[in-house]
């Protein structure tokens, strides 16, 4: 039973996003049990300075708004999350997901760390179709495994 959330990359950015948000705004109250935040960006204002904001053209204002390390909200009792990281990923997407679990933490949320060997920024999602991958198996075991 449940709202299970899983995304990679900027998908990451969009499922943490869904967790920061205040859903009693909208008259919802969404089941959120665990979300797998997969090789994310938590924090969009490393992409004001680099090309892909030619097309963004995003300010710093809406970097902020959207960067889902600075505005983790309280805590839900029964979420739990999960955030990967690939041993390959570039020192910002691993320092980003390292930041972004400690905040986390910091608000109470019940959170792990996974640092997957061998892998980079691709193999660590294209490797969902493999059973024995770790990844896969988490969301086989869902709920008890998050």
């Amino acid at each position: 039973r449940g709202i299970y959330l899983c995304g990679h990359s900027a998908g990451a950015q969009l499922a943490a996003m869904v967790l920061s948000t205040d859903w009693s705004e909208y008259g919802a109250v969404p089941d959120i049990r665990g979300a797998v935040l997969v090789s994310g960006v938590y924090d969009l204002e490393p992409i004001l300075h680099t090309y892909v904001n030619d097309a963004l053209n995003m300010s710093r204002e809406v970097a902020q708004r959207n960067s889902p390390v600075l505005c983790v909200a309280p805590a839900p009792a029964a979420c739990e999350v999960l955030v990967a990281v690939a041993q390959h990923d570039s020192p910002e997407f691993r320092r980003q997901s390292q930041e972004y679990g400690q905040a986390l933490r910091a608000a109470g949320w019940h959170v792990s760390l996974l640092d997957l060997a061998g892998v980079d920024h691709f193999d660590i999602i294209e490797k969902l179709s493999e059973e024995s991958y770790v990844l896969t198996q988490v969301g086989d075991e869902l709920p008890s495994s998050l």
